[in-house]
């Protein structure tokens, strides 16, 4: 039997144009006003360009405004975090995005913590993941946050089972390990050096491959029935798991492309919405 195919590029198709409702109501209360999300891209790199851009065309395609601020690669911490604090004072901008990763003299750290929380619609920053992991309000990183919401969508059961997530990135894998856990899930948390690593993927009922690398996580590995997530994506289209061998044998997957990918953007869009309807609505 085939396994369920968790598509993400659907769901986020299906959201946007219920966040274009959103977006056209808020206009109509707040005088013609939109959500406005600030990006923020320091240097030149090519592949932190395009996914700039995408961020921007997924504004408009809800109707919201983006507002682009580019900044040279020789910028200084300093710099950017007085442009941080501008946009945390401007009340016409409702969330705040810097693009991952900044050039090396630059203390990402402390520039992610100075968004302000109420603006902090990636998720980004040490307050906003300590309220979330203690089960307080706030946006939830934008990448493990849409694969909670592709699980919610297809009706994966979490409560009771056994949650692993290889991988432990402060934006990725340990914001999905405390969302799981809050859901009731049983989670370990692995990554690229742990021992016998084979053995505990095996034990997994729902598997989330967050460890960066192309197909680290092999197929033989990954135990009939398994719920698989692949938040990966690499050159040549494949994700950190072997997922060819597992569309006949997982219970569902999501596919690469296709999968978390645009459900990362449609998390990050909707958290700006929501940021929005709080201002203005």
């Amino acid at each position: 039997m085939s396994a369920l195919v968790l598509d993400g590029k659907a769901l986020a198709a299906q959201t946007e144009a219920q966040l274009l409702q959103r977006v056209e109501r808020l206009k109509e209360k707040s005088g013609g006003k939109t959500p406005i999300l600030a990006t923020l891209l320091v240097g030149d790199d090519p592949a932190s360009a395009t996914y700039v851009k995408m961020k921007g065309n997924a504004c408009r395609r809800v109707g919201m405004d983006s507002m682009a601020v580019e900044l040279p690669s020789s910028t200084s911490t300093a710099l950017l975090l007085e442009k941080i604090e501008e946009l945390n004072r401007n009340p016409d901008v409702h969330g705040i995005l810097l693009q991952h990763p900044v050039p090396e003299q630059i203390d990402e750290r402390a520039c992610f913590d100075a968004i302000a929380l109420e603006k902090d619609v990636d998720g980004v920053t040490c307050l906003g993941f300590g309220r979330m992991a203690m089960g307080e309000a706030a946006y939830g990183c934008a990448t493990p946050q849409g694969i909670m919401r592709i699980l919610a969508h297809y009706g994966i059961e979490i409560e009771g089972k056994h949650a692993v997530v290889v991988g432990r990135s402060p934006i990725l894998g340990k914001p999905m390990a405390m969302m799981l856990l809050q859901q009731n899930a049983t989670v370990t948390i692995c990554h690229s050096r742990t021992r016998e690593l084979p053995s505990i993927v095996a034990q997994a009922d729902i598997l989330v491959g967050a460890v960066g690398k192309p197909e680290f996580i092999k197929a033989g590995w990954v135990k009939d029935g398994a719920v698989v997530v692949d938040a990966g994506y690499h050159p040549g289209g494949v994700g950190d798991i072997e997922l060819g061998p597992l569309q006949e044998r997982a219970s569902a997957y999501t596919p690469v492309p296709g999968g978390v990918g645009p459900m990362t953007i449609n998390t990050l869009i909707m958290q700006s919405v929501e940021s929005g309807e709080k201002s203005l609505g």
